[in-house]
C-alpha cells in the first residue's frame, strides 16, 4: 500500500468534518485554508452556496505580513470586519483539516476578538 502525502490525510480529515459540520442562514460557516505562503478565510452559507465574507493575506490592499502567525491574525480581524458588515455574529469554525494550533489558532482567536462568537 502506497504512503499518503499530507495533502491527501488533510483531505480525508476536512471530509470527516464536514460530514459532522456545516454553515446556515443563522449559523454560516468559517473556513480556513493555509498554504505555504498564505492563509484563507471565507464565511459560507451552505445552505445556498453563497460566499457571504472572504478575507485573505494575499490581497493588495489588506494584509502586509503573509502566512505567519501576525498574518493570520490580521486575516481574522479582517474577516471578523467584513462578516459583521454583512450582519453575520455566530459562526461554525470549519479549521479545514489542519490541527487547531499555530496560524489557524491565530486567524481563529483574532476573528473571536473582532466579535464572531464560536
Amino acid at each position: 500500500m502506497p504512503a499518503r502525502s499530507k495533502a491527501q490525510v488533510r483531505t480525508r480529515v476536512h471530509q470527516r468534518i464536514r460530514q459532522k459540520l456545516s454553515g446556515s442562514t443563522a449559523r454560516p460557516r468559517l473556513a480556513v485554508f493555509r498554504s505555504v505562503k498564505h492563509i484563507y478565510a471565507q464565511v459560507i452559507d451552505d445552505s445556498v452556496g453563497h460566499t457571504l465574507a472572504a478575507a485573505s493575506s494575499n490581497e493588495k490592499n489588506g494584509v502586509k505580513s503573509g502566512g505567519n502567525v501576525a498574518g493570520a491574525k490580521a486575516v481574522g480581524k479582517l474577516l471578523a470586519e467584513r462578516a459583521k458588515e454583512k450582519g453575520v455574529k455566530a459562526v461554525v469554525f470549519d479549521r479545514g483539516g489542519y490541527l487547531y494550533h499555530g496560524r489557524v489558532k491565530a486567524l481563529a482567536d483574532a476573528a473571536r476578538e473582532g466579535g464572531l462568537e464560536f
